[in-house]
């Protein structure tokens, strides 16, 4: 398997870009530096942005605050979506309408649900039919042992999103995914899971936002990447979050990006075929060449988008042909 190509700009030739949020439109507080300025040429060539995310602690309304502050063009409530709106939709297609269900989150998760005609509850005691768990920053120990209590009684356990890790400015975090994994332990269950990687983000996104032919834009293989696989749509991981440029060139068939550039940018440029000849990858104007092992740039910028293509393509095919996993330039990226 090698990189997709396009002789145009992703954005004149897809109708809809996903854009996962931490990591790659922004890290914290701050916007990614050239986010705004790619996404607002990529909206001038047409191309509809929708800003989904598996971190459930922010309402849409908070989260399009946030991005309006940071100047992205043309936000609305409705570009946003969140995990814990499509956690709140499974539930409601699920359960009998005003239904209690004890929720393990914050306001992000709770006033979805409310929008869906659930009712919140915090214990047991309340006589809820489910549990939900959505990440928050001020969850504790009393909240997980409830809703532990709760799904050993029986009920179903729903999750936002089971993403283990959450970039942030300071480094990376633990996730939602860390928290249901303590849950996990003490109860042995598994929730129903609606964020990235499963498919019910993008299918609420496309619901919400349209598009006939969507593009999932993010920084982690695991969650965006493998997400966009079972979904069945393209994908551009960007370097500007988690997955580093060693970990996708050595993803396996089956968990690869269809393209890889540096940053949002990426949605603006063209992405030229990837022509492998031997132990040497060419794309553009970028030539790569393996080397003692080592994938080493022999011409191109080491972050131009050609020269990350040609890194990737040539550590896949040798991936693949020979089942080695090569090192890259240090300078790959930078």
């Amino acid at each position: 398997m090698t990189l997709g190509s396009t002789t145009q700009a992703l954005s004149t030739t897809y109708d809809l870009a996903m854009l996962d949020l931490d990591g790659v439109v922004y890290l914290g507080a701050d916007p990614i530096p050239g986010v705004a300025e790619a996404l607002t040429t990529a909206r001038d060539n047409g191309l509809r942005l929708a800003y989904i995310t598996n971190n459930a602690s922010r309402t849409a309304h908070q989260v399009a605050d946030k991005l309006r502050g940071m100047h992205m063009p043309g936000v609305s409530d409705k570009d946003v979506v969140t995990s814990a709106q499509a956690v709140a939709h499974l539930m409601a297609d699920d359960l009998p309408p005003g239904s209690a269900v004890l929720v393990v989150g914050g306001e992000g998760l709770r006033a979805p649900l409310e929008e869906r005609g659930l009712r919140c509850v915090s214990t047991l005691d309340e006589s809820p039919v489910a549990v939900v768990q959505g990440f928050h920053a001020d969850i504790g120990w009393h909240e997980l042992a409830e809703a532990s209590y709760a799904i050993q009684s029986g009920l179903p356990w729903y999750a936002s999103n089971t993403d283990m890790t959450v970039p942030t400015a300071r480094g990376i975090a633990p996730g939602n995914g860390s928290l249901v994994q303590a849950v996990r332990n003490a109860t042995r269950a598994e929730p129903i899971i609606a964020g990235k990687p499963e498919r019910a983000l993008f299918d609420e996104t496309i619901a919400r936002v349209g598009g006939r032919r969507p593009l999932m834009v993010g920084d982690r293989l695991d969650t965006d990447i493998d997400g966009a696989i079972n979904a069945g749509i393209d994908s551009l991981v960007v370097l500007t979050g988690v997955s580093d440029l060693a970990e996708i060139a050595a993803a396996l068939p089956g968990h690869r990006p269809t393209f890889v550039a540096a940053d949002l940018r990426g949605l603006d440029e063209a992405h030229p075929d990837v022509v492998l000849e031997g132990d040497r990858a060419r794309c553009g104007g970028s030539l790569v060449e393996l080397v003692d092992g080592t994938v080493t740039i022999k011409e191109g910028e080491p972050s131009a988008t050609s020269t990350l293509r040609a890194a990737v393509g040539l550590a896949w095919d040798v991936r693949d042909r020979s089942d080695v996993t090569v090192t890259l330039d240090g300078r790959l990226g930078a």
